[in-house]
């Protein structure tokens, strides 16, 4: 049983899924990142993964992240959170096969929010998994919410709040560019990538940060940045790397010098 600080690994919806498709999982993609989180042999590690094309199509066609407004929204809602964990079942197939102890989280069935926050998560039975040296994997999902009837919650304010409740080591954040730019790369050829970061130069150049292209109900790069600096104020350090490139992710969860973006509090 161990002791260490937990690491949480992200593993962004853009990166294991084409989001211009619908339903389109990069299974050659999640077999490769399996491998290498098997290779690493990390103590102590979180996954949690996003939507891409299963989750954000399904759940801005109902409009699930506004809220309950009629009850054709109930099967939209049912739907959302089926199509993540069949992603999440793709997940799941490769880390076990690769003999990584991953046991699946939903958290529509421990998180319940409030006006889209979290408000409680019943954790004890994912802490006991995570002190027996079990790889709980969770992901973004519909969640009961207090105040909306339900909504969506991302992957990426679940990170932040796994990352200050369980005292995280480190965060690493596996996105389908080099790391953190002043423009969106895949529009903005002359786009410049940030090498290292503090929360309070990141305050300066959200602004700068825009939405996502593709269907995204959690606020692309943007959100992303404004879900972790909470952790990162707590010193609690964020590696954005390219997921999409090979052992970018190993190299980051070794703590090898990598391309990438790092974040820190100062």
């Amino acid at each position: 049983m161990s002791e260490a600080k937990p690491v949480i690994l992200k593993i962004g919806g853009s990166v294991i899924t084409n989001k211009d498709g619908e339903l389109a999982a990069r299974t050659e993609v999640i077999n490769r990142l399996a491998e290498e989180i098997q290779k690493a042999q990390v103590q102590n590690l979180v996954i949690v993964h996003g939507g891409g094309s299963f989750g954000h199509p399904t759940a801005q066609k109902y409009g699930i992240k506004e809220g309950l407004r009629e009850e054709t929204q109930k099967v939209g809602f049912a739907e959302t959170h089926h199509v993540m964990t069949v992603l999440n079942g793709l997940v799941m197939d490769s880390l076990v096969w690769h003999n990584i102890p991953a046991i699946s989280v939903a958290p529509s069935c421990c998180v319940i929010t409030e006006n889209g926050r979290i408000k409680t998560f019943e954790d004890a039975v994912f802490k006991s998994y995570l002190k027996m040296g079990f790889v709980p994997v969770l992901y973004g999902d519909a969640t009961l919410d207090g105040k909306l009837g339900f909504t969506v919650l991302s992957g990426d304010q679940l990170v932040s709040h796994l990352a200050i409740t369980l005292g995280a080591k480190k965060i690493i954040i596996g996105v389908d560019t080099d790391g953190l730019y002043d423009a969106d790369p895949k529009v903005e050829k002359t786009a410049k990538m940030y090498a290292r970061l503090t929360v309070s130069e990141l305050e300066k150049i959200k602004t700068k940060l825009g939405g996502s292209t593709a269907a995204d109900v959690t606020g692309g790069m943007l959100g992303k940045v404004s879900e972790l600096i909470p952790a990162i104020a707590q010193g609690i350090p964020v590696t954005m790397v390219n997921a999409a490139k090979p052992n970018r992710v190993y190299k980051a969860l070794m703590g090898e010098a990598v391309e990438g973006t790092v974040i820190r509090k100062e």
